[in-house]
């Protein structure tokens, strides 16, 4: 399962670090050690679909847990029955 997940804490983040909830996000899905990567507007995380979910829920979850007073989560996912090509398959020509 390939998913990203773009975090919308509010507010992003404190004043001595402008984006320390999504920072906090971040961490979340490096945490879980999935083989990730970040961008400008999300951070995309593949592996087995359970730790994929674990994964997004830890993110949204971190924005709270780093003193957010709310938070919303976009999620897009792609799953597939068949042999299915990676993050990195899908980007290798942009690259």
């Amino acid at each position: 399962m390939i998913a990203e997940i773009q975090c919308l804490p509010t507010p992003a983040g404190t004043e001595a670090s402008r984006y320390r909830h999504v920072e906090a996000a971040i961490a979340a899905v490096a945490d879980s050690r999935l083989h990730h990567e970040v961008g400008a507007l999300g951070t995309t995380v593949e592996g087995p679909d359970d730790a994929v979910w674990a994964a997004v829920r830890a993110a949204h979850e971190a924005t709270l847990a780093s003193g957010a007073q709310s938070a919303v989560s976009v999620v897009k996912l792609f799953s597939s029955r068949g042999d299915s090509p990676g993050m990195d398959d899908l980007v290798a020509g942009h690259r």
